[in-house]
């Protein structure tokens, strides 16, 4: 079957200037918000209506309103001083108000409205000065040309250089070139859900009536907004089905290894633990590629069902990598392993940046021969000349924002190995679904035994000098602390400021050497040594900047300082009070604060205080900030719907997931009718991409 574009979409897809009224220059102005084609608009709805219906007259409304009414004209006033108002008035069946122009030539307000001649009005019309007037009418028509006056006018997004009416033409003309095309979705969920077919849900889009036609639940938005979504998950499913096409690796182990480090710990993994450990096994047993995501909160033991995997593919006598997204992180994951590795009688080492001539050449030279097990490494670990004996399984920590490209991309250098993609902050389902739809994921929903809960609390920052003298009689009892300083966006320089304005400030009140800096400027070398006094102890309190956001794990830290709480984001507060309450002394996080707060601000630290459920908060983040300030869209591999809503439609996505596994399992080749109609929807949400992997696969 041939990959080229259908010739029924050739006129959504030429030239936007092809369009009636979209000369050169508004199709540079439309180019701005990312309009280039005629199928780019008929995918831009619009997002309001304007009731332009006639009203006999304007007495007993409530101004202000958008009205339109049939009047005489009665007289005109012109402007007194240049540039000021001009006023006409004029009398509907009951009542007399004005017209007002600024900048009106005398000449032409009277040939439009010459006294004496009826004609309908339109516009906005307010109070002023005890009476009614409408500013700048946007319709002034003679009454035989009634007719021209839509009822409903819909307000499209505007950019500038492009007008309501110009944005009105084009829309109708594209409208105009709709094909004609066969029904992708499910026969079933449509007629349960009352949808139209797709050219009739796009001319009721561009045609709404009142504003519930404009919301995400009216039927015709929702059953666009779904043909949105199930285009990406079908492109999903088939990158999925590509992976799991691609000749796995069957890697079988007994759990030998495994049974001897679970016989090490002092405790019991939890039952989600447990579940998420069969579920990859199974997975690394199959003929096919493993493609997993493992999602839990903070704290609920994500590293130690990644080991067992790992040691899964060393007992079937092959090689895994851990990848985190920096150095500290990585020399983190090595010693917080490296008494699991021993347990298991395992060879764990670790390759960064910082590995250099002979120290680096000797463990390239193990790691080829095989006598290195598990290696923990930074992005170093995929460099040209570093070769494994046999790499089966790769950790990698989602901090690195593999979207679904690079994903793509790791298949294609065609090793077979099997991937398992960490990530650290809980993620809506939604937008686990948006951005980890090719993957299989297994969720750690439960804590470790004896994680106690944080106590958090929130306090002015006037009240500094009592959170020093708190934490002054913490220190006295052997505790630790993380004092995080505030984000200041301006730039890097004033963040390094307050760092270190709060380091000589702590240490002159808390003695010298008891404190110690951690900031994103530090050489990595001062950033690790630093680190590494406070895990050791030897420094009691360690004043940073979010680079502690991520896996740093010291049990004896107990307290957990935030200052300016309220300028972070409610996924990041959730991270940071993760790094306290991982030991068995009770836990505090501080929030301090600048009074006033806003709203918003007032209801992230709110829900941080009543909750320390990851994916409750996560679900609250994405209420309150969208799916794309949450994740950052721009570097996130997250798609971006022109349509679809993720924050409003979350349920839509699930649906349209099953959906799309579902019509791939009955037609693999998307050749039957429904599968063709699919096609058709790939070429017209721009996911060719993924016709090419139907027609290689």
């Amino acid at each position: 079957m041939s990959a080229g574009r259908p010739p029924a979409l050739f006129p959504l897809f030429a030239g936007i200037e092809t369009l009636p009224g979209v000369g050169a220059k508004i199709a540079h102005a439309l180019e701005g918000a990312a309009i280039t084609r005629p199928r780019d608009l008929l995918f831009t709805l619009p997002h309001a209506v304007i009731d332009r219906r006639p009203v006999p007259t304007i007495r007993g409304l409530t101004l202000p309103a958008i009205v339109t009414v049939e009047v005489e004209v009665l007289s005109h006033q012109p402007a007194r001083r240049r540039g000021g108002p001009s006023r006409v008035l004029v009398r509907d069946r009951e009542i007399d108000f004005s017209l007002v122009f600024f900048h009106a030539r005398g000449d032409y307000l009277e040939k439009q409205l010459p006294p004496g001649a009826r004609r309908i009005v339109s516009g906005k019309l307010e109070l002023f000065d005890g009476g009614a007037q409408m500013v700048h009418p946007d319709h002034i028509l003679p009454p035989d040309q009634a007719g021209e006056l839509p009822p409903f006018e819909a307000v499209y997004p505007l950019t500038a250089g492009v007008s309501q009416k110009v944005m009105t033409r084009a829309a109708q003309a594209a409208l105009e070139r709709l094909p004609q095309t066969e029904e992708w979705i499910d026969p079933a969920l449509r007629a349960r859900e009352g949808w139209p077919d797709w050219a009739e849900a796009l001319r009721r889009a561009h045609a709404p009536e009142q504003s519930a036609d404009c919301a995400p639940t009216a039927p015709a938005r929702a059953r666009l907004a779904y043909d949105e979504l199930f285009a990406h998950q079908l492109t999903l499913a088939l990158a999925r089905r590509q992976t799991r096409r691609q000749k796995g690796r069957v890697t079988r182990s007994e759990g030998r290894l495994a049974r001897k480090v679970l016989a090490s710990l002092p405790y019991a993994p939890t039952g989600a633990q447990l579940r998420a450990i069969s579920e990859i096994t199974e997975d690394l047993a199959a003929p096919r590629r493993m493609n997993r995501l493992l999602q839990g909160d903070v704290g609920a033991g994500k590293t130690l069902v990644a080991f067992m995997a790992l040691l899964a593919a060393v007992e079937a006598g092959g090689q895994g990598a851990m990848m985190a997204p920096t150095e500290i992180l990585a020399r983190q994951h090595l010693d917080g392993l490296a008494p699991l590795a021993a347990a298991a009688g395992v060879r764990l080492e670790i390759l960064t940046g910082r590995d250099k001539g002979a120290e680096r050449a000797a463990k390239l030279a193990d790691l080829i021969a095989g006598r290195i097990g598990i290696l923990v490494g930074t992005h170093a670990v995929f460099q040209k000349d570093v070769e494994f004996q046999d790499l089966r399984l790769a950790v990698v920590d989602e901090q690195h924002r593999f979207g679904v490209a690079q994903r793509m991309e790791l298949g294609a250098k065609g090793a077979a190995v099997d991937v398992l993609v960490m990530t650290a902050t809980p993620i809506p389902r939604s937008l686990a679904l948006a951005q980890y739809g090719d993957m299989d994921v297994s969720v750690l929903d439960e804590k470790p035994p004896g994680r106690k809960p944080v106590r958090t609390a929130l306090m002015a920052n006037g009240r500094l000098e009592e959170v020093v003298a708190h934490l002054s009689r913490a220190l006295a009892e052997g505790r630790q602390a993380y004092w995080v300083c505030p984000l200041v966006e301006e730039s890097e320089h004033v963040d390094l400021t307050a760092a270190e304005d709060r380091f000589r400030h702590l240490r002159a009140a808390l003695g010298e050497g008891v404190v110690g800096l951690v900031h994103g400027q530090m050489p990595v070398a001062e950033k690790d040594a630093a680190m590494a006094d406070f895990v050791a102890g030897r420094t009691r309190v360690l004043v940073a900047t979010t680079v502690i956001e991520v896996g740093v794990n010291v049990p004896a830290a107990s307290i957990m300082v935030i200052e300016r709480a309220e300028t972070f984001g409610l996924a990041q507060l959730h991270q940071l009070r993760g790094r306290v309450g991982r030991g068995s002394t009770e836990s505090t996080c501080l929030m301090l604060y600048q009074a006033p707060l806003s709203e918003a601000a007032e209801r992230r630290l709110q829900i941080l205080r009543e909750s320390e459920d990851g994916f409750r908060i996560a679900e609250e983040d994405l209420a309150m900030r969208g799916a794309g300030d949450m994740i950052g869209t721009a570097q996130s591999g997250m798609p971006r719907f022109r349509i679809a809503d993720l924050e409003r439609q979350a349920g839509l996505m699930a649906v349209a997931q099953s959906d799309a596994r579902a019509l791939l399992t009955q037609d693999p080749e998307l050749s039957g009718p429904r599968g063709q109609a699919a096609r058709l929807l790939l070429w017209l949400t721009d996911q060719d991409r993924a016709i090419r992997l139907i027609d290689v696969g």
